[in-house]
C-alpha cells in the first residue's frame, strides 16, 4: 500500500508539515508541552519563561535535605568558578605582558609618531591589548610624562586609546558562549556596546581635544584647586583574595616594561626571581604600591647577593624564556578562563531559574515608579562604579556581567549603565593610587587619571544624559543579531577593531600625517557617506535619487553576507561558525512524538 510504512520507518518531515504541527499545537493550547517549536521564534531579548512554577508538592524531609546540600554544593560552585575565572584574567594578562611587554616599550619610543593625535590614539590600543592591562599602560604613560619624554598633551589620545582598549576582554569572554544562538547573541551584544560606546566618545572628543585641549585644561583647573600631599596607599580588596594563587602560579617585574619605555631598558627577564631582602618586608608588586609607583621591584644587585629572598611561584629559576612561558601562560589561562566559564553558565541556568530567576530578574532590571524611572539609570550607574572600585579592575567586573547578559539575567538597557560606570570606577581606583604616587611624580599622575575621568565623565554626557542619544544600545543590539546570524562575523570584529585597523593607521603614521590624512581621509568620508544612505533608505528614501534608494545594482558580496557567509562556513563547517537554527529545529522536531504522530496521521 502506497500510505503504509515500513515497520520501524518514520518519514523525516517536512518544514511545511513542522510549521502545520507548530501552528496546530499552539492554537490547541499544548505549545508549552512543546518548548523547542517556538525557540526559534522567541525573542532574543526577551526572558525565558519561568520554570517550576506551579508545582509545589509536598516532599519528605530527606528530599529537603537533598535539596539544601544540592544547593550548597552549586553554591560553593559559583564562588569557586568565579574565583578561579578571575584569577585566569589575572594570569592572562601575565601571558600578555610576557608575549607584548618589550614590543609595548618599543611602540611608546617614538615621540615623533605619537605627536600624532590618531598615532596616539592607536599605540594607547595596542598597547592595551598587548598587555591586557590598562593600569600597566597608564603607569607607562605617566613614567613617560614624568620623565619629559612625552607631554601631557600628547598623553590625552594615548588614555583615550587605553580606554578603548580594555574593552577586548569582555569581547573575548562572550565568545565563550557561542554555542547557543541566543545567548551568544545578548552576550556579544553586552560586550558590544563597552566597545561602541568608547569608539563613539573617542570619535567626538579626539577632534575637539585636539582643536580646544579641553580635557587637558579642564585637568589643570582641577589640579589647581584641590592641594595635594604625596602619601597614602590605594586598597586592593580583590587582590588580596586572588594573590596567593596568581602568584604561586606567576610574578612579574611590571617597572621593566616602564623602563623599556623610558629608554632604561635592560636585556633582563620580566619573570621576577628575588622578591626582596632578608630582614625586610618583600617588595610588593607594582599593583601593591599603586599603579602609579614605578615600586622598586627589581632584582635585587648583587652586592647583597648572599641576602636575597627568592620568590616562590612556578617559573623561579626556569630556563625558559619569556616568550615560551608567556606560551605556556596564555594557553593555560585560556582553557581555565572557557572551563570556568561554560561551567558559570550551567550553574546559572540551573539556579536561576523558576521564582528565584523572576526575583533575581526584577530586582536587577526594576525601575522606580513614575515620574522617577529615569533615575534608574543614574543608580546603575553608581553601582557599576562601586562594584568596579570594589574590585580594582574594570576588566573583571565587565567580563562577570557578559555571561549573567547571556544567561538572561541582566537585559542590554540595565547593563549599558552599569558599563558607563564601570568606567567611571576604574578611574576612581586610579586616581586614588595616584595621590599614592611619590613626590616629584604626583601632579603629573594625578593630572593623567583625571584626564581619563573627564573623557569617561564626557562620554556619559554625550551617549546616556539625554536617552535619544543613547545610540550604543540600538547599535548593539543589531550587531548582535548579525554576529547570531554570522557568528564569524564576530572573530572579524575583534581582529579587525582591535588588531588590523590600529595596525594599518599605525602603519600610515609613521610615513607621515600628510599620508595619513591622504588615505584615511577619503576612508573616513566613505564610510560616513555609506552610513548616512543606509539610514536615509531606511527613515527617507525619497530624499536620495532612484539609483541609491537600494543596494541591489550592486553585486551580491558587495550589499549582503550571504556569499561570504558561505565562504567562511566553507572553510569552518563547525556549529559555532554556522546558523544551524533550521537544522535544529527539523531535528527536534523530528524527535519529537507529537509531530511524528501527526505524520503518521
Amino acid at each position: 500500500m502506497p500510505n503504509s510504512l515500513a515497520a520501524g520507518h518514520v518519514p523525516n518531515p517536512t518544514l511545511d508539515v513542522i510549521d502545520l504541527v507548530d501552528w496546530s499545537l499552539r492554537n490547541a493550547g499544548t505549545s508549552s508541552s512543546v518548548p523547542g517549536l517556538e525557540e526559534g521564534g522567541a525573542e532574543p531579548w526577551a526572558f525565558s519563561q519561568l520554570k517550576n512554577i506551579g508545582q509545589l508538592k509536598e516532599v519528605s524531609k530527606a528530599s529537603r535535605l537533598c535539596q539544601v546540600v544540592i544547593s550548597f554544593l552549586k553554591a560553593c560552585g559559583l564562588l569557586g568558578s568565579l574565583y578561579f575565572f578571575i584569577c585566569s584574567l589575572d594570569i592572562l594578562s601575565s601571558a600578555f605582558q610576557l608575549l607584548g611587554s618589550k614590543m609595548a616599550g618599543e611602540i611608546f619610543k617614538d615621540n615623533v609618531v605619537l605627536s600624532n593625535p590618531v598615532a596616539g590614539l592607536v599605540v594607547g590600543v595596542l598597547v592595551t591589548v598587548l598587555v591586557q592591562s590598562s593600569s600597566t599602560s597608564s603607569s607607562i604613560v605617566v613614567s613617560m610624562v614624568a620623565s619629559k619624554l612625552l607631554t601631557v598633551q600628547v598623553s590625552v589620545p594615548i588614555i583615550m586609546g587605553v580606554n578603548v582598549g580594555t574593552s577586548i576582554t569582555s569581547t573575548l569572554v562572550s565568545m565563550a558562549q557561542s554555542g547557543d544562538r541566543d545567548e551568544f547573541q545578548r552576550a556579544f551584544s553586552g560586550s558590544a556596546v563597552h566597545g561602541i560606546f568608547n569608539w563613539l566618545t573617542v570619535l567626538v572628543l579626539l577632534p575637539l581635544e585636539s582643536a580646544t585641549a579641553a580635557l587637558e585644561r579642564l585637568s589643570e583647573l582641577a589640579l589647581g584647586a584641590a592641594s595635594l600631599q604625596p602619601g597614602g596607599q590605594a586598597l586592593y580588596i580583590l587582590k588580596a583574595l586572588t594573590q596567593p594563587f596568581t602568584h604561586f602560579i606567576i610574578q612579574l617585574d611590571s617597572s621593566m616594561i616602564t623602563s623599556s619605555a623610558t629608554r632604561n631598558s635592560t636585556n633582563s627577564s620580566l619573570i621576577k626571581q628575588w622578591c626582596g631582602i632578608r630582614g625586610k618586608m618583600p617588595q610588593g608588586s607594582s599593583e601593591d604600591s599603586g599603579i602609579f609607583n614605578p615600586c622598586t621591584e627589581r632584582n635585587i644587585s648583587a652586592s647583597a647577593e648572599e641576602n636575597k629572598v627568592p620568590c616562590h611561584h612556578l617559573f623561579v629559576g626556569s630556563e625558559l624564556t619569556d616568550l615560551a612561558v608567556g606560551f605556556i601562560l596564555l594557553a593555560g589561562s585560556l582553557l581555565v578562563l572557557c572551563a570556568c566559564l561554560v561551567l558559570l553558565v550551567k550553574l546559572l541556568n540551573s539556579v536561576l531559574q523558576g521564582r528565584i530567576a523572576q526575583a533575581v530578574r526584577t530586582v536587577i532590571n526594576a525601575d522606580f515608579s513614575f515620574p522617577f524611572g529615569w533615575l534608574s539609570g543614574y543608580l546603575a550607574i553608581l553601582a557599576g562604579a562601586g562594584l568596579t572600585f570594589l574590585l580594582q579592575s574594570s576588566s573583571v567586573f565587565t567580563a562577570a556581567i557578559v555571561p549573567l547578559m547571556g544567561v538572561g539575567v541582566i537585559n542590554l538597557e540595565r547593563a549599558y549603565p552599569l558599563f558607563l560606570g564601570s568606567n567611571i570606577g576604574t578611574t576612581t581606583t586610579a586616581l586614588l593610587a595616584a595621590l599614592a604616587s611619590p613626590a616629584d611624580m604626583l601632579l603629573t599622575a594625578v593630572q593623567v587619571a583625571l584626564i581619563h575621568f573627564f573623557f569617561n565623565l564626557a562620554g556619559i554626557l554625550l551617549w546616556y544624559l539625554v536617552p535619544v542619544l543613547r545610540l550604543p544600545i540600538p547599535l548593539a543590539k543589531r550587531f548582535g543579531e548579525l554576529t547570531a546570524q554570522y557568528r564569524w562575523v564576530a572573530i572579524i570584529y575583534l581582529l579587525f577593531t582591535f588588531l588590523l585597523l590600529p595596525l594599518a593607521a599605525f602603519g600610515l603614521s609613521l610615513a607621515g600625517v600628510s599620508v595619513l590624512a591622504a588615505v584615511g581621509g577619503p576612508l573616513v568620508g566613505l564610510v560616513l557617506l555609506i552610513i548616512l544612505v543606509n539610514v536615509l533608505q531606511r527613515h527617507q528614501p525619497s530624499w536620495l535619487p532612484r539609483c541609491l534608494r537600494s543596494w541591489a545594482w550592486l553585486p551580491l558580496w558587495l550589499h549582503s553576507l550571504e556569499p561570504w557567509d558561505h565562504l567562511m562556513t566553507g572553510c569552518c563547517p563547525c556549529r559555532a561558525c554556522s546558523n544551524s537554527h533550521t537544522t535544529s529545529k527539523v531535528a527536534h522536531c523530528y524527535e519529537n512524538p507529537q509531530v511524528i504522530a501527526s505524520q503518521q496521521l
